[in-house]
């Protein structure tokens, strides 16, 4: 009687035990699906917001050096001026660039180690 009882706990156990494997596998592929969809859902964002960005800074730049050509009476410096300082922007970033490391990977690590799932996309 004790040797059924026995086996009956141990088939049981067996039961749970693939009932738990499965349902942690489904956990994971939730997981991971939802991590994957943040990170696709983020991009996207960056990509349309960055476009927009673009062309608008881009028409900007052109209206600044062409009003730049009108006050020096040459378009050639206008746009030589708007040039230049993108040029020294992108110097500046690029002496800088380490330190922009620090403060992004604090921001992307508190967003990823975080456990509050209310959080909005």
């Amino acid at each position: 009687m004790a040797f059924e009882e026995f086996k009956e706990n141990l088939l049981q156990a067996d039961v749970n035990i693939h009932g738990y494997i499965e349902s942690s596998e489904e956990y994971i592929k939730l997981k991971s699906f939802k991590a994957l969809m943040i990170g696709v859902l983020y991009i996207t964002k960056i990509i349309i917001i960055g476009a927009l960005l673009g062309i608008t800074l881009l028409i900007l730049s052109f209206a600044f050096a062409f009003r730049l050509a009108q006050v020096l009476d040459n378009t050639f410096y206008g746009f030589l001026i708007v040039g230049g300082f993108y040029a020294l922007v992108a110097l500046i970033t690029y002496v800088f660039r380490s330190k922009l490391n620090g403060p992004l990977l604090r921001k992307f690590s508190n967003y990823y180690f975080t456990k509050d799932d209310t959080k909005k996309l």
